[in-house]
């Protein structure tokens, strides 16, 4: 580098002091505006041909290296700019230096997330995310960073600020204790597969109910099904409980389970009359005559030990029932018939007596997975009458306003 820029250009000798340092200033800011643009797109020539994905942008990164070749001239040049002060000289070589340090370490930070685009790309990214990995190494970046820029400020050793850092490793303990928390909670929830992006996840305790869309190092992202998004500490995934719906995703079935409250004062034997009238329903017939021949054997029993005819067995209609709704559900096409199917009885209640259907369907889709289930219980309603059932609700005020009618018209 020249001493001077009066030596090279012998024209700044005839100017004023203070123009001939305005004119040496703005031509070394025009040189370093230069040396920045055309190094700027050499990079991103360069990036190109290296990487050649066109969903990925590599300006960030020339951006930052790209600061880095001014600053070095400006750094080295300031000195032949005539007529300025040794201390301010001093002064702004230092705070470009810092600037040296800070470029470089933006340029690094840009490369971990160039690193972070890459990786989102691969099939196993979903389940090994390495955002919060990213963001940790970012912060011991910037942290090394923000410790060369003072060194370089203030003119000492790095290794002299160092040594004065053990007597505040309790207040970095402190000010760091979410980050630390949260890289435990990170590992963990990585290495043991607890948590991926695209999971649902219920956390109740936070009101959290959806997929998750971002996992990073202090926090979860989760898109609840009121597209509300619900933030949650990465620690508290660790130190309290959540439910994971991956594993009904992965099964390719989902759960129905809900029951029919019946009316208990229907239920009742069935007339032989009524057990022919049923066997017009093909999903009865092998039941009705496996039922009969069951009863007769058992009813033979009896008649030989002579016992009280109060002990033979009939068919009841809500077994009938109960035998149709599983026949029915092992015959539809849309219910899992490799997973758990059954129907039962609950204990009764004031609202009747509860039939539980447990079953899964044959998709983990949300809107194929309500067709299927409204579908099943609106035939199973809509046939309860055909046993001479009915199903039990709660008295509206039309049913008042219908009994008082007839209560009245009696009278």
């Amino acid at each position: 580098m020249i001493e001077s820029l009066s030596t090279a250009l012998p024209f700044l000798n005839d100017l004023p002091p203070w123009v001939e340092t305005l004119v040496g200033l703005g031509i070394l800011v025009s040189i370093a505006w230069v040396a920045n643009f055309i190094v700027k797109h050499l990079l991103l020539i360069l990036g190109t041909r290296w990487l050649p994905r066109r969903d990925i942008s590599l300006l960030p990164v020339a951006a930052r290296l790209a600061n880095i070749v001014p600053a070095l001239i400006i750094s080295r040049g300031i000195v032949a700019v005539p007529n300025l002060p040794e201390p301010l000289v001093t002064v702004i070589s230092n705070v470009v230096s810092a600037s040296i340090v800070l470029f470089i370490g933006m340029a690094i930070s840009q490369v971990l997330t160039l690193v972070n685009q890459l990786y989102d790309r691969r099939p196993d990214a979903l389940s090994r995310p390495v955002k919060g990995y990213i963001q940790l190494l970012k912060i011991i970046l910037y942290g090394g960073v923000v410790l060369l820029m003072i060194a370089i400020l203030m003119d000492e050793s790095p290794l002299l600020l160092l040594s004065g850092l053990g007597a505040m490793a309790a207040i970095l303990m402190l000010v760091f204790k979410d980050t630390i928390l949260s890289l435990v909670a990170s590992v963990q929830l990585t290495s043991n597969d607890m948590l991926r992006v695209g999971d649902w996840i219920e956390m109740p305790a936070l009101n959290a109910d959806g997929d998750v869309v971002d996992i990073a190092l202090h926090t979860v992202k989760v898109q609840n099904w009121d597209k509300t998004i619900t933030t949650i500490p990465t620690h508290r995934l660790i130190s309290e409980s959540f439910k994971n719906w991956r594993g009904m995703s992965d099964s390719g079935g989902r759960r129905i389970k809900r029951s029919i409250f019946i009316d208990q004062n229907g239920i009742r034997f069935l007339t032989d009359e009524e057990q022919q009238n049923l066997r017009r329903f093909q999903l009865l017939n092998s039941y009705l005559d496996r039922k009969q021949a069951e009863l007769l054997e058992w009813n033979s029993e009896i008649e030989k030990t002579g016992r009280d005819g109060i002990n033979r067995r009939r068919i009841t209609n809500i077994g009938t029932f109960r035998a149709y709704v599983s026949e029915y559900l092992h015959n539809n096409p849309n219910i899992a018939q490799d997973m758990t199917l059954l129907v039962r009885q609950l204990d009764p209640t004031s609202k009747g007596l509860p039939i539980e259907i447990y079953c899964f369907t044959n998709t983990t889709s949300w809107n194929p997975y309500e067709n299927i289930q409204s579908d099943i219980f609106d035939h199973l309603i809509a046939i309860l009458p055909e046993f001479g059932l009915s199903s039990f609700q709660e008295p509206s005020g039309l049913d008042l306003q219908r009994g008082l009618s007839g209560q009245s018209h009696s009278d």
